[in-house]
C-alpha cells in the first residue's frame, strides 16, 4: 500500500485498539523550542532538572532518536464514570481531592502495551520498520506533537483540547521512519475565554499558555520533592495529589466522555477517600493499597506531606489534631515539619 493508504490504515488500527483517536505529525518544532527553552531560562520548570538535561532532544525528535521522520500520535481518554463530583470533593475540607487521572491504575503500562500492539500490527502489514514508543517516559513535546497532528489545540492551561472531547485524555506517541503524510494542525478554540486562569488556585496560570510550575499544585504535590512553601500551603486546600481546576471550569470539558477502560476507574474509593483515614496508612498500607498505581511513585513520606498540609487547612476538629499528633515524631522530618505546620495552623505549638 502507498503512504496514503498506510496512514489511513494506522488510524483504523488505532480505533480498533481501543484509542479515541491516532494523528501524525513531523518533526520540525522551531516554536516550541523557542518557548521552552525561555520557560527554562525563567526557571520556571523549579526542580525538575530532567526537562533541561536532555538539550534539544526534546524538541527535536530526530534527535533522541536519529532517524525519525514522523511522530504517530495517539489520544486514550481517561475520565472515570460513576465517581463523586470533584466539586463536591474540593467543596468538603474533610475529604481528600486526588486528580481524577490518578484514581485507577497507572496508565504508562497500558498505553505503552496498546502503543507496542499497534506498532505489530503496522509490522504486520509492511515488514520490520523504525520506530520507538513513548508514553511521558521520556524528553518528548506530547502536547506539541499532538498538536501538530491534528489531535487538538494547546489551551490557555497548556493542556491539549479537543472540540468533542475536552482534555480528559492521555497521549503517546510512536516515533518512526516512515515517511506518513503529515495531519493539518488543529486550529485554536479558546478564544476570549479565560476561565482556566481565574479558577488556578495559586495562580500558577501566569498569563495564556504559560504555566510556572514553581506555583502549580500538581507539581508541588507530585514534582517537588523537599518542603512546600508556606505561603502556598494554604492554597492547595484538599488537594492530596495534582490538581483539575482548569479542566473542570474549561467549557470545552462539557463534551468529554468517560472512559470504557476498567484500569483507569477508581480504586479503595480514592474518588471520596477522607483525609484522616488516608493519612492513617502505614508505609505497607500505602504500598499495598497504591499497588499499580501511579500515586505510589511519591512515596510514604510525600504522601503524609500533602496529606498534613490538608489537614491544615481543614477546619479545627478534635479528630484532624489527633490524626496530625499521630506524625508529630514521624522518622522523616519532612512529614514533621509539615505535621507541625498543621499543627500550628489549629493554634498548637
Amino acid at each position: 500500500m502507498d503512504s496514503q493508504q498506510l496512514a489511513a490504515q494506522i488510524k483504523n488500527w488505532g480505533i480498533e485498539l481501543g484509542f479515541q483517536a491516532i494523528g501524525i505529525a513531523g518533526v520540525d518544532l522551531p516554536q516550541a523550542e523557542q518557548r521552552l527553552l525561555e520557560w527554562l531560562a525563567a526557571g520556571k520548570h523549579g526542580a525538575m532538572d530532567y526537562m533541561a538535561k536532555h538539550g534539544t532532544k526534546r524538541t527535536r525528535p530526530a534527535q533522541l532518536v536519529p532517524g525519525t521522520l514522523r511522530v504517530i500520535s495517539a489520544r486514550l481518554d481517561y475520565r472515570p464514570p460513576h465517581t463523586r463530583d470533584s466539586w463536591a470533593v474540593l467543596h468538603d475540607p474533610q475529604s481528600a481531592f486526588i486528580s481524577r487521572y490518578a484514581l485507577g491504575r497507572d496508565y504508562h503500562k497500558l498505553m505503552r502495551s496498546r502503543l507496542q500492539k499497534l506498532a505489530d500490527r503496522i509490522t504486520q502489514s509492511i515488514g520490520l520498520f523504525q520506530h520507538r514508543i513513548f508514553t511521558d517516559s521520556a524528553p518528548v513535546m506530547e502536547v506539541e506533537l499532538a498538536q501538530q497532528a491534528g489531535l487538538g489545540w494547546r489551551g490557555k492551561h497548556t493542556l491539549l483540547l479537543q472540540r468533542e472531547h475536552g482534555s480528559w485524555f492521555f497521549l503517546g506517541e510512536i516515533y518512526t521512519d516512515l515517511d506518513l503524510p503529515i495531519d493539518a494542525p488543529t486550529e485554536n478554540h479558546c478564544g476570549t475565554c479565560q476561565s482556566c486562569i481565574d479558577i488556578c488556585p495559586t495562580h500558577a496560570i501566569t498569563a495564556p499558555y504559560q504555566v510556572d510550575a514553581r506555583r502549580c499544585i500538581s507539581y508541588l504535590t507530585i514534582e517537588l520533592k523537599e518542603a512546600i512553601p508556606e505561603a502556598l500551603r494554604p492554597l492547595l486546600g484538599n488537594r492530596i495529589y495534582g490538581c483539575d481546576d482548569c479542566q473542570l471550569v474549561c467549557p470545552w470539558n462539557k463534551f468529554a466522555q468517560s472512559t470504557h477502560e476498567m484500569d483507569f476507574h477508581p480504586r479503595h474509593h480514592l474518588d471520596d477517600a477522607h483525609l484522616i483515614d488516608l493519612f492513617a496508612w502505614n508505609e505497607s498500607d500505602f504500598d499495598s493499597n497504591l499497588q499499580g498505581s501511579a500515586i505510589r511513585r511519591i512515596g510514604h513520606a510525600q504522601w503524609l506531606r500533602n496529606i498534613a498540609v490538608a489537614l491544615g487547612n481543614a477546619p479545627s476538629a478534635p479528630a484532624i489534631i489527633a490524626a496530625l499528633q499521630t506524625r508529630r515524631d514521624h522518622p522523616s522530618s519532612l512529614v514533621r515539619e509539615h505535621t507541625a505546620w498543621a499543627l500550628r495552623q489549629h493554634g498548637l505549638d
